[in-house]
């Protein structure tokens, strides 16, 4: 009976730490996936429905007839801050038993982003108040829109910046498929060149555009199988346990 009770105790934390390991990476995957939506509707809906990149003139007019969708386009930007940031720290958390090197190169790379893109959310906020003053300035709207659109344009540096970290955590999770790692790293690197060749390359859109598409392949895959597989077999560490070892260990005394 004693062995049984034993035996149950030795499996108990490694069951719990694989329970914690698969609602964190459901939680990476469910904060990975608001970031996704919030940034196709603020920046592949919204944007172009208000921002005319030709004429400043039409561009203060779509903001003085739809404030608010103006307004739903920033809270949708705020809404890509929010949960990159906290994705990035679940990332962390989630690879961390991985390689903590490369986790922590995923949350930082994130965390830069998510504040290039708040830069970007409060140029938004500003050309909307220039042009719902009484006598709107369409230069301005229109500068503080390209200032925006910029900052997307370099903040994709760090967002191909932090696939990079994430396909090599995948690829040393011997659960996970090495695939996956791979196309999240040719999907970072994608990203980064793409920043280069926007600006060193003007005209070459459709180069851009098919840089991204095995990072949106790559996103995609490890949001679905975080939420179906999870991590699958690297437990998270145990912190709690890690702590009552530590008071169970008996201090020894120096004699004065």
């Amino acid at each position: 009976m004693t062995q049984l009770t034993d035996a149950a105790a030795a499996h108990a934390p490694a069951s719990t730490g694989d329970a914690s390991s698969r609602r964190t990476a459901r939680t990476t995957a469910l904060l990975y996936l608001g970031l996704a939506v919030a940034g196709v509707v603020s920046f592949m809906l919204i944007r172009p429905s208000l921002f005319e990149p030709g004429d400043p003139a039409a561009t203060l007019a779509n903001l003085v007839d739809s404030p608010g969708t103006a307004r739903l386009g920033i809270a949708a930007e705020m809404a890509v801050v929010v949960t990159q940031a906290l994705a990035a720290m679940w990332f962390f958390r989630l690879f961390r038993a991985v390689d903590a090197f490369a986790a922590g190169a995923i949350a930082v790379f994130g965390l830069v982003n998510a504040v290039v893109i708040l830069v970007s959310a409060g140029f938004l906020a500003t050309a909307l108040d220039v042009a719902l003053e009484p006598v709107g300035d369409p230069g301005t709207a229109q500068l503080l829109y390209l200032a925006s659109d910029n900052m997307w344009g370099v903040g994709a540096l760090f967002f191909g910046l932090w696939l990079i970290p994430m396909g090599w955590c995948v690829l040393q999770t011997p659960s996970m498929p090495r695939a996956l790692g791979w196309v999240l790293v040719g999907g970072g690197v994608g990203y980064v060149l793409s920043a280069f060749v926007r600006y060193l390359v003007p005209g070459a859109g459709a180069l851009v555009d098919l840089a991204a598409i095995p990072a949106t392949i790559g996103e995609l895959w490890i949001i679905g199988y975080l939420l179906v597989r999870g991590l699958g077999g690297v437990p998270l560490p145990d912190r709690k346990a890690e702590w009552r070892t530590r008071a169970s260990v008996p201090t020894t005394s120096v004699p004065g």
